[in-house]
């Protein structure tokens, strides 16, 4: 049986941790660019990187917040797609998965 409680917290827990890097993510891209071409050039790229990090944690935020809502609707660890049950290693692994091992594949 799953428990819920102590999932939600895990999930809590993730959702701050992607809060905390999305807003190191914002203060690194609010640095100034260097006067230096050579540097702001360096800048540039490593403002690529820290944008991709970005929209992960972004992607990532979104499905906790999506885990979140299925366990106030009931829904948790329910696969989205057939209604199967998740398994526990699963959602061990991937607290936030909407899917089964099946329908993920």
């Amino acid at each position: 049986m799953l428990d819920i409680a102590a999932r939600k917290a895990k999930l809590l827990e993730k959702l701050n941790q992607m809060n905390e890097r999305l807003l190191k993510v914002e203060d690194a891209l609010d640095d100034p660019m260097p006067k230096d071409w050579e540097d702001a050039a360096q800048e540039r790229e490593d403002d690529e990187v820290l944008e991709e990090v970005g929209h992960s944690a972004e992607r990532e935020k979104a499905m906790i917040v999506a885990a979140l809502e299925r366990i106030v609707a009931g829904e948790y660890g329910i696969c989205v797609k057939c209604g199967d049950p998740i398994s526990e290693e699963r959602l061990d692994t991937l607290a936030y998965t909407p899917y089964c091992a099946n329908c993920a594949s």
